[in-house]
């Protein structure tokens, strides 16, 4: 029996998610394209190289793009299967922009024929892969599309969101589960035929909207769950209390399980998902309406601590130590690091510095703010106060011996063996009546 040909496949942009996916699915022998609109990022993968922080990845994507199974565009061009991987943010009202889903599926559709897969990985509110089916059907009358036509349909539409973690998305893309959601039953089987030619965790079918809403449930789980640190952390901080003991005690019960506060919560995900459940269910959802306005108000929370602190000590130099939102990892998207930063440079001005391993400049409002960029080296030597954003590993790695002079706001508890006369004790309000 011949074998079955491999498919030829274009990923719709290549950011966080779009390329890494590419590189996988080309390391599994598909010819694959990628597509974005930014011809700085395509000429650099065309160079064998990477334009994002990612473990391992510049070695993947030069290694793919030597065998010549990886190359970038700007232009669609005809292929079996089509994979959407551009973002979906909200407006000023937290209402979802499929936009970029759209223009993606109207530039697919002209090269569309008799046999084509598309999938949609971007996370979408619910309905958006029905929505780009109809959009999809408008612009090609001649062909019978799945969910619209009575016939045997011409094409393939599909949903799968991502579930990855930024910093293991290599690994996470290849071994966690996938939830494969189809216009049709049969849609779902030719997407999980895709699937599993680089997918060896378990690939479940189901219908698009299900997998729509499941990949905005995992999301919204997690951002509720991350709030209830969080508001332990401010309570903790209104009595006085060590919030990392309080919650390491609370975990020895065999049934809690809490996790660690920060100062709040950001990236692509957690912090703009659960706003398209709140959108499409407004008067449903009074919970994760306010895990969200927890997360959100932590940042105030951190920026008020901070100021109090700082207001002790007028002439001493500020170390923010991290600005992307999780630890090792360059992204800055929502990341609540990047808004305390933010906030304090522009009170404090040049007295603020920046420690971001991951950073090769400040972002625009930073630098016109007057902060400074310097290394971890300088911030030790330097800076009199040192407020953890970031839990990055290079942090955690500094010894007591470099930091014990110094006054340290902790917000993300990395460095929990640091002398109480020295640390910064929370500004404690008085308990309401």
């Amino acid at each position: 029996m011949l074998a079955e040909k491999k498919p030829n496949v274009c990923v719709m942009g290549l950011g966080y998610i779009g390329l890494p996916t590419a590189a996988v699915i080309a390391r599994s022998g598909c010819m694959t394209l990628g597509i974005d609109v930014n011809q700085h990022v395509v000429d650099t993968i065309n160079r064998g190289e990477i334009h994002i922080e990612e473990v391992d990845l510049d070695g993947l994507v030069q290694g793919v793009v030597a065998r010549k199974t990886l190359r970038a565009a700007t232009q669609v061009e005809p292929s079996d299967v089509f994979v959407i991987a551009v973002p979906t943010p909200f407006d000023e009202n937290y209402a979802p922009d499929i936009s970029y889903v759209l223009d993606a599926a109207t530039n697919i559709a002209a090269a569309l024929k008799t046999g084509d897969t598309i999938i949609l990985e971007s996370t979408s509110p619910v309905g958006t892969t029905e929505k780009m089916r109809d959009l999809i059907a408008a612009l090609r009358p001649d062909l019978k599309i799945p969910g619209i036509s009575q016939e045997t349909p011409d094409i393939s539409i599909a949903y799968c969101p991502e579930r990855v973690l930024p910093g293991k998305i290599l690994e996470e893309l290849t071994n966690n589960d996938r939830s494969i959601g189809g216009i049709t039953p049969r849609c779902a089987r030719k997407a999980l035929s895709f699937y599993k030619r680089f997918v060896r965790g378990e690939c479940v079918t189901t219908d698009a909207r299900s997998a729509e809403m499941t990949k905005l449930v995992e999301d919204a789980y997690r951002d509720v769950n991350i709030a209830f640190a969080n508001e332990l952390s401010i309570v903790a901080d209104k009595m006085g209390l060590n919030v990392w003991e309080v919650i390491r005690l609370a975990n020895l019960h065999p049934r809690v399980n809490i996790l660690q506060p920060g100062p709040g919560v950001g990236g692509h995900c957690i912090a703009v998902d659960p706003w398209f459940i709140v959108h499409s269910a407004p008067e449903e959802t009074p919970l994760i309406r306010t895990a969200r306005g927890v997360n959100d108000g932590k940042v105030d929370h951190v920026i008020r601590q901070a100021e109090a602190m700082i207001a002790k000590y007028p002439t001493a130099k500020i170390g923010c130590m991290g600005l992307a939102f999780k630890a090792n990892i360059d992204d800055f998207r929502e990341s609540p690091a990047v808004k305390v930063a933010e906030a304090l440079a522009e009170k404090y001005g040049s007295r603020i510095n920046i420690i971001e391993p991951y950073a090769a400049t400040l972002p625009k409002a930073l630098a016109q703010s007057g902060a400074n960029l310097i290394d971890l080296d300088s911030a030790l030597l330097g800076c009199d106060i040192l407020i953890t954003l970031v839990d990055h590993d290079a942090f955690k790695a500094v010894p007591l011996a470099e930091r014990a002079d110094k006054i340290v706001y902790d917000v993300r508890g990395i460095w929990r063996d640091q002398p109480d006369h020295l640390s910064i004790k929370p500004v404690i309000l008085p308990l309401a009546s």
